[in-house]
């Protein structure tokens, strides 16, 4: 989640949504003013993120590798796409320096989970 917070930031301080169309929709979605939605809806996803490692991961909730493979996916297509767009379009696109941290971050937790996975299935529960 931390990763998550700075790659935010970078968005922020690059105004993502004037550069991206799809993040100035969303982000006019939740506000009249982009950047105040922006703002929120970051805000937002980063306190899912901690409130999913602190209530249904900590807690050892039974649907908590639903909660971990919905963020594996958000961050390894965040890590993928940032880097894609900026390279599609021959110029930096805000969040793209932090991108490959998710990427790598999100493809580590894959891979935990599927060991853990792995390691129940062989225990027969």
């Amino acid at each position: 989640m931390t990763a998550q917070a700075a790659h935010s930031v970078e968005e922020y301080v690059g105004r993502l949504w004037e550069v991206l169309a799809l993040a100035g929709f969303f982000a006019g979605s939740i506000a009249e003013d982009p950047e105040t939605g922006f703002v929120v809806g970051n805000s937002i996803f980063v306190a899912f993120g901690f409130w999913c490692f602190l209530w249904p991961v900590r807690r050892r909730w039974l649907s908590r590798p639903v909660f971990a493979w919905i963020w594996v996916v958000v961050e390894l297509l965040n890590g993928i796409l940032h880097p894609a767009l900026s390279v599609s379009r021959g110029e930096y696109l805000p969040g793209t320096a932090t991108a490959p941290v998710l990427f790598v971050l999100a493809a580590y937790l894959a891979w935990q989970l599927v060991g853990a996975r792995a390691g129940t299935a062989s225990r027969g529960g």
